[in-house]
């Protein structure tokens, strides 16, 4: 089927189901095409509920469909492939939180968004890579533990006074990969280019950026910046995303490597289908989705 057949076929489905779809920064940029709105996970899942869609189709992993849920438990949640899940946000269970709640009691719980619904109700608070320093601050704490993304932990703390960042050893195999040399080999070639790094990298490369921030913060300092050349330090549909936008400014992507094989499971084939068939919901425990939501919320309220 060709793009525009599939793309019209969507659209109409859209219209007779009162259905959004959703897109991830780091999803083929094919699905931007159908898209109702695109960004980060968190961010979309808010768009979501502030709409009076029934269905939401989430192009993105499992734990952004969950999320998307909880913020919103009368809509019907699809997810377009099962296996479009996280790295990161498996390194953590439920129980495996506990278990680290207990070797350090009386210290509230951070728990990053990318994580479970199950891990999200065992935490105190969420935050996003955009908010996480905010967050953390707020609590007023001398000791945090933050859970499940290691990296970001440690760069909270280094941006923060006098508050102990205990991080549980979880990581994205994606920007756990990248390295002070990917960085170095990269600016040989272009030695005029800016450093955008995503926090989710190790904190030596972190300390070689010239930008660090979330997805969304680099889009936006990027194409408000009057350089021209960018190194792109995180996933590659930011670069994919960033190259059709800015087309007189130069990109490159740290390195080949750079990409989530999960976020690129979804194509427009996959929507298709979803609507056609409804597949797949996601359901959330009651109990689970209320405690997370306290999660969330609380962030949000910190961050209003």
């Amino acid at each position: 089927m060709q793009r525009t057949e599939l793309i019209e076929k969507i659209n109409k489905l859209k219209k007779e189901k009162n259905a959004i779809v959703l897109a991830h920064t780091y999803q083929n940029i094919e699905i931007d095409e159908v898209a109702d709105f695109s960004g980060d996970s968190l961010y979309l899942s808010q768009q979501a509920a502030k709409t009076d869609a029934d269905v939401i189709v989430f192009a993105g992993v499992y734990f952004m469909a969950e999320t998307a849920k909880i913020l919103s438990p009368k809509k019907t949640v699809l997810l377009p492939n099962l296996n479009a899940g996280c790295a990161m946000a498996d390194k953590i269970n439920l129980e495996q939180l506990r278990a680290f709640k207990a070797q350090h009691k009386d210290i509230p719980v951070v728990c990053y968004v990318n994580s479970t619904a199950a891990v999200k109700s065992e935490s105190d608070v969420c935050c996003t890579s955009a908010n996480a320093i905010n967050v953390v601050k707020s609590l007023n704490a001398k000791e945090v533990l933050f859970v499940p993304d290691q990296h970001l932990g440690s760069f909270v703390e280094s941006q923060l006074d006098n508050v102990k960042v205990i991080t549980y050893p979880g990581y994205c195999p994606v920007h756990h990969e990248i390295t002070t040399k990917d960085i170095e080999e990269k600016k040989k070639l272009y030695p005029n280019a800016k450093v955008m790094v995503h926090p989710e990298c190790p904190s030596d490369v972190v300390k070689m950026a010239d930008f660090t921030g979330s997805t969304t913060g680099i889009i936006k300092t990027v194409k408000e910046s009057n350089e021209k050349e960018f190194i792109i330090v995180t996933e590659k549909g930011v670069v994919d995303r960033l190259k059709r936008d800015c087309p007189d400014k130069k990109f490159i992507l740290i390195n080949e490597k750079a990409v989530c094989e999960t976020m690129k499971l979804i194509h427009l084939e996959d929507i298709l289908y979803t609507l056609e068939n409804n597949k797949y919901e996601i359901h959330i425990d009651k109990e689970i989705s209320q405690k997370a939501f306290l999660a969330i919320n609380k962030m949000v309220m910190i961050n209003a």
